[in-house]
């Protein structure tokens, strides 16, 4: 007989690296998702004159602002790099556990790493 859990209690759960970029991957795409169209339409907003582009300068100088920029920074950058690991897992590139591994935690060291290079350069 198998010895399983009884419940699921998530924080004792431990998730090996693959699984969690995986998961990763997806909460970012639904990120992306819902607030490209809000970027979009602000970004068009500031298109229109020099009026909307100064307003949307000073928008972008407020601090809750640019923490929001990064966060969505990252989740563009790490959908990126999770979405050319799962292409390549695809054509059966990586698929071994130690290369999978390996794969995870870059991608995990890409996206916050380009993503703090993006912050230092906002900030």
């Amino acid at each position: 007989m198998v010895n399983r859990p009884k419940y699921l209690n998530l924080l004792q759960i431990r998730m090996p690296v693959p699984a969690v970029v995986s998961i990763m991957h997806r909460v970012s795409g639904a990120a992306l998702f819902f607030t490209l169209p809000a970027l979009l339409a602000w970004w068009q907003c500031s298109l229109t004159s020099t009026d909307t582009f100064e307003a949307s300068q000073e928008f972008v100088a407020l601090p809750l602002v640019k923490i929001g920029i990064i966060i969505f920074a990252w989740a563009y950058l790490h959908h990126l790099c999770a979405g050319v690991r799962h292409l390549a897992s695809d054509i059966d590139l990586g698929t071994e556990l130690a290369s999978a591994r390996f794969s995870s935690w870059l991608v995990l060291a890409v996206s916050i790493g380009l993503t703090v290079l993006i912050a230092v350069r906002l900030w």
